[in-house]
């Protein structure tokens, strides 16, 4: 080599290494206190000790963590890391290395600052990174009690009649309480319990990945909420009781007792009321069918019915008559070194009475088919639940252990008039079951990440049904007379899967390999027979007994690939199982076996648009193999009106799923919207086929591909506007669905279109009174190429209340509803329905009282009409009528 050359080697070497020390680098850690919680946007400041210049800063996140970038060609020697927050003492850390984490534990400061209110007419909207957080006194109104009040007022927010929050018309997936998971996704629980008084701040987390190990290595599009309590409600326990008595023999109690401690938070209460109020939409699981997808495993449904009801389009508590009582305890431990332990149980006892009558009319080519009913129903139910929870999230180690058990037994009674025939019915369900799921994630010295995980379940739910004497002689007993028919169901399930994942995370993306195995285990047994007079118990018929064993193994492999980008994030996965059902029934020399090799891959992508706003693009393909209630062959009696068997041939189908959205957002105006649209595609190899007479409906899979198609866009918006403090809402949705049905041997095609529009307002007037106003329109229209006219329903809701607040210790309520229903050829249907409140607190007492009055009119019958495909139902509900109720409320 010439001197010339090395000369040059030497000039490109010393050229590299200028260019690498030129080249910015960044510093990451996470900011706690002495208890191991985050300590939120605290500041980290990048500073020269040579000169005290701050010469690079960053501001941590909702969970403490921070990425603080060091300016180019800047020399590593004599730089500190500074960290301060308020109410901490600051502290600062010499750089070594700029590979390493700097993780910061503050201490708590003996000369914190006093509390300073700024009061401003603008409310507290405040923005960092994924989380927005809403400052609820600023949005509160003197009237609100819970949280749940409180959220339905947030700008970009939405609740569901079942208490389901939405963040821009996406549904959130949990909500935490001060950064922990006290209920998973049942979080009606605390939406309706916790006083709104002790919450500081409702944040949005954007893209939540509760498990550390994944944070920044995957995707994650999940929403969550989380509610930061006040320092001063987390240092003693916070109840809001009340009880509550009137007419006509109505009563209402809530007593709780909750704590928000770093280190311990519980939620515990006892509820009980016979005044409309559901108290089990308290324990609903929101994101189960995500769950039950995820495992791949479906709990079978009831079989069994006392006959369909439809609920009316009301608020629940405006038609239900119960008596029922809750005790709900929930409570979450946090050990040493990120150890929670969680215990979530409840018991639920109800009673419920319902008077319904209904003119179903079907609508077929050159026939119309007609079934009235009248129902007098009541049940009474039992629920237990159980589930304990070990979680350990550290930044390296995940563990998660939850063993859940359920039991529930319910009877239905029923006095049914149909046609002219009284048919007295009673069922028994008893439902129960047991699971395991554990989960551990750990990272290696690779810096890979191994996964282990296993989820076992045993469930079984017996039904035994009853009707009364001499129900249709000539179907089921020779025209003889007989005492009773008898059907039973049981469908007892054993299921696990089990699997084992490696994730490989590097700069850009990160790699994950999966292998497992999975195995269903399910007996189908049913019988339906006849008490005689002579209490002799008969078959009906051969053909009306199930013996059906059925077992499904499946063996899969998966490849993901996780882009967790600041700017475009994506994931792909591409799932491959091989699976084999085998099923068998001797009744009917049944014995089939099938083997499958299914690919059912998904891609998603969300591509930052700008700091607030984001595109998203989703495309999956499933194929969903039958289960076993596709599959037997002898007759179950569903309901007293529906004969339900099945052909031997498993069914096979395959959903197709493509959406797209935008999500707008400019938090400094409080402006939120939303745009989505999406179509899915549903193929069968089996289709329903119907015989629909006069007296019965027999139904029975036959082989037949069908199709389903179904397109769907929504839009949201939302907007505050601080000059009329005004909260403005506004959505549109329009969806379509064409769908095949067999009925009497004749295929029908249909079409049916729903369009839905809602316009909101939520107002403060002044520091005294508050106006709410909602209206929503719904229209559906169905119609079929066998017959050339449409049919029509348009529904027009609309809801305002008033509340005026002349001082500080009264208040006043009054709530209007209005419901408008709309088909040709029927007469209008009008309702119209007033509550009103009254709430005294004397001055220097604890307690207060409040006078309520619901259904002040009065209004005891409500009909509604339903459109589903060819089929036209009008219902008529009977209605509690006015309660009045007196309440002594108190704080603990």
């Amino acid at each position: 080599m010439t001197k010339r050359s090395i000369k040059v080697l030497h000039l490109l070497v010393i050229a590299l290494l200028f260019s690498i020390s030129g080249q910015a680098q960044n510093i990451k850690g996470r900011v706690t206190d002495n208890a191991g919680k985050a300590v939120a946007y605290a500041s980290v400041n990048l500073i020269n000790s040579d000169n005290d210049r701050i010469i690079g800063y960053a501001v941590a996140d909702a969970g403490g963590a921070y990425t603080l970038p060091i300016p180019a060609n800047t020399p590593l020697t004599k730089l500190i890391i500074k960290v301060t927050s308020i109410g901490y003492k600051a502290m600062s850390r010499p750089i070594t290395d700029v590979r390493l984490a700097y993780d910061f534990t503050l201490s708590v400061s003996a000369n914190q600052l006093q509390t300073v209110e700024i009061k401003s007419s603008r409310p507290v909207l405040r923005t960092h990174g994924d989380t927005l957080a809403y400052r609820v006194s600023a949005f509160a109104g003197a009237q609100d009690m819970v949280i749940g009040d409180v959220i339905k007022k947030l700008p970009g927010i939405t609740v569901g009649s079942d208490g389901a929050i939405y963040y821009n018309n996406k549904a959130i997936s949990n909500l935490y309480i001060d950064g922990d998971n006290l209920l998973d996704d049942k979080y009606n629980i605390a939406t309706n319990t916790i006083p709104q008084g002790v919450v500081e701040q409702v944040q949005v987390i954007q893209n939540d990945q509760p498990v550390k190990v994944l944070r920044n290595k995957v995707m994650s599009d999940d929403v969550a909420l989380n509610l930061t309590i006040k320092k001063d409600a987390k240092m003693q326990m916070v109840g809001q009781e009340s009880i509550g008595g009137g007419l006509p023999h109505n009563y209402d109690v809530d007593l709780n007792a909750m704590m928000f401690k770093d280190n311990y938070k519980a939620i515990n209460y006892l509820k009980g009321n016979n005044s409309g109020f559901d108290l089990k939409q308290e324990l609903v699981a929101h994101n189960v069918s995500n769950h039950e997808q995820l495992i791949d495993n479906y709990m079978p449904a009831a079989q069994l019915s006392l006959g369909t009801v439809n609920n009316p389009a009301l608020l629940r508590s405006r038609y239900l008559f119960n008596q029922s009582g809750l005790l709900n305890l929930n409570n979450l431990l946090k050990l040493r070194n990120d150890v929670q332990l969680r215990i979530n149980a409840w018991y639920f006892h109800d009673n419920q009475q319902q008077n319904y009558s209904r003119l179903n009319t079907i609508f077929l080519p050159g026939d119309t088919v007609e079934y009235y009913e009248t129902q007098h129903n009541r049940s009474r139910s039992d629920l237990l639940h159980t589930q304990l929870t070990l979680n350990i999230n550290r930044d390296n180690y995940y563990l998660n252990n939850a063993l859940v058990i359920d039991g529930n037994l319910t009877a239905y009674y029923s006095d049914l008039n149909t046609n002219n025939a009284t048919v007295e019915q009673v069922l028994h369900d008893k439902p129960k079951s047991f699971s395991n799921e554990f989960n551990l994630i750990r990272t290696l010295k690779s810096k890979h990440i191994i996964q282990a995980y296993s989820y076992i379940i045993h469930s079984a739910q017996p039904e035994y049904r009853t009707i009364g004497r001499n129900y249709k002689p000539t179907i089921f007993n020779s025209n003889n007379p007989y005492a009773q028919l008898i059907q039973q169901v049981n469908t007892p399930t054993w299921f696990t899967t089990n699997y084992v994942s490696l994730k490989i995370p590097s700069n850009l993306i990160t790699q994950s390999f999966k292998v497992g195995f999975s195995v269903q285990s399910q007996k189908l047994g049913s019988d339906l027979s006849v008490a005689q007079l002579d209490n002799m118990i008969d078959k009906v018929s051969d053909s009306s007994m199930n013996n059906l064993s059925w077992n499904r193994t499946k063996i899969y492999a998966e490849a993901d690939y996780d882009l967790p980008g600041t700017i475009l994030k994506a994931s792909l996965s591409l799932p491959l199982s091989l699976q084999q059902i085998k099923y068998s029934d001797s009744r009917f020399t049944l014995n089939k076996q099938l083997t499958r090799l299914y690919c059912n891959p998904q891609l998603k992508i969300k591509y930052q648009v700008s700091a607030e706003n984001h595109l998203y693009l989703l495309y999956y393909y499933r194929n969903q193999p039958g289960t076993i209630e596709d599959i037997y062959q002898g007759y179950i009696l569903k309901d007293y009106l529906t004969l339900y068997a099945n052909s031997a041939e498993l069914t096979e189908k395959g959903n197709q799923k493509v959406s797209a959205g935008f999500s707008y957002r400019k938090s400094l105006l409080l402006l939120f919207a939303s745009l989505n649209i999406s179509y899915d595609h549903f193929t069968a190899n089996k289709i329903a086929s119907e015989i629909i007479t006069n007296t019965l409906q027999r139904q029975i899979l036959l082989p037949y591909t069908n199709a389903t198609g179904s397109w769907s866009v929504s839009s949201t918006a939302s907007k505050y506007s601080f000059a009329l403090k005004t909260t403005f809402s506004t959505s549109l949705q329009w969806q379509s669905t064409r769908s095949i049905q067999l009925q009497n041997g004749q295929l029908l095609p249909y079409n049916t279109i729903t369009k839905t529009g809602s316009l909101g307002a939520n107002i403060k007037v002044g520091e005294h009174m508050a106006l709410d106003y909602m209206t929503t329109f719904i229209q559906t229209t169905s119609h079929s190429s066998a017959d050339a006219s449409d049919n029509h329903i348009n529904q027009l809701q609309q809801q305002a209340s008033v509340e005026y607040n002349p001082l500080t210790n009264v208040q006043f309520k009054l709530l209007g509803q209005h419901y408008l229903t709309q088909r040709t050829g029927n007469p209008n249907l009008k309702y119209f329905f007033a509550d009103g409140l009254i709430k005294f607190k004397p001055y220097k007492w604890k307690t207060s009282f409040e006078l309520s009055a619901v259904n002040i009119l009065n209004v005891k019958v409500y009909r509604s009409f339903n459109l589903s495909a060819n089929t036209f139902t009008a219902s008529s509900y009977t209605l509690p009528g006015r309660i009045v109720l007196l309440k002594v409320m108190f704080k603990l």
